[in-house]
């Protein structure tokens, strides 16, 4: 089972997510950015490295929020998820995305979420992960 994290990265009031490539598994569909952990990494510098690599910001790992294990038909992953907080960078660049966007509350229920990553966002639309 691999490991994978995904950030919960807020700036005014919206939620930072990401439009998977075409071709890719999950292709066009929404997530929480992030991505897997390698050998010996830990899941907080696997955010901070992914989201530099992503979208060539810096951020710092917060809280852990929640886990999540999916069982997709090419192999099975453990989600986890982090209260991210962009630390420097300049303008978000989608390297490794389709597209990105600032996703009000209201408006999550509108995107088309990867499996593994709809209970994350069924609790932050229930209010249930308290940011």
């Amino acid at each position: 089972m691999k490991t994978v994290t995904a950030a919960v990265l807020i700036r005014d009031h919206r939620l930072l997510i990401a439009k998977r490539r075409a071709g890719s598994h999950q292709a066009l569909q929404w997530e929480l950015p992030g991505g897997k952990m390698e050998e010996r990494e830990t899941p907080e510098e696997c955010l901070q490295r992914e989201m530099f690599e992503e979208f060539q910001i810096h951020v710092r790992v917060g809280s852990f929020l929640w886990e999540s294990i999916y069982h997709y038909s090419h192999g099975s992953i453990r989600l986890l998820a982090y209260e991210t907080f962009w630390e420097s960078g300049g303008a978000l660049h989608a390297v490794a995305h389709e597209d990105f966007r600032w996703a009000a509350w209201n408006e999550l229920k509108d995107y088309d979420f990867s499996p593994a990553d709809v209970p994350f966002v069924e609790r932050l639309i229930e209010n249930e992960m308290k940011l």
